[in-house]
């Protein structure tokens, strides 16, 4: 059983910075990618950003240039440093887990989620 477990969220001004963290804890054959989600009120869950094993990372478009998704694999802790957050970045963000069991069975964890609120 794979957990996840976020922090760091809370509320903002327009402009300011916040870093969330991930710490994940479960024994797993292989972790394939982390990554970061967000959900709006009345909105489907979008992806913001992703990092795979081999360090290949994506970015949402509205997050380019402003987000950085790390990772610290001897913590098993991820991070996202949110910079110039904007308004429209109020969403509760999820970080997410995808590998394989040692009988190879594939798993998408999630954690409990975090609020990130930009708001003057």
């Amino acid at each position: 059983q794979v957990q996840l477990v976020e922090s760091g969220g809370g509320l903002v001004q327009p402009g300011g910075s916040l870093r969330l963290s991930c710490v994940r804890s479960g024994s797993t054959f292989s972790i394939n990618a982390v990554g970061w989600y967000r959900q709006a009120p009345g909105r489907q869950r979008e992806l913001v950003a992703r990092i795979t094993s081999g360090g290949s990372t994506n970015y949402a478009d509205s997050v380019k240039g402003r987000f950085t998704i790390s990772r610290d694999n001897a913590k098993n802790t991820m991070y996202l440093q949110m910079d110039s957050l904007k308004p429209e970045d109020t969403a509760v963000y999820y970080c997410n887990a995808e590998g394989r069991h040692y009988d190879a069975r594939a798993f998408s964890s999630w954690g409990q989620g975090t609020q990130v609120t930009v708001s003057s």
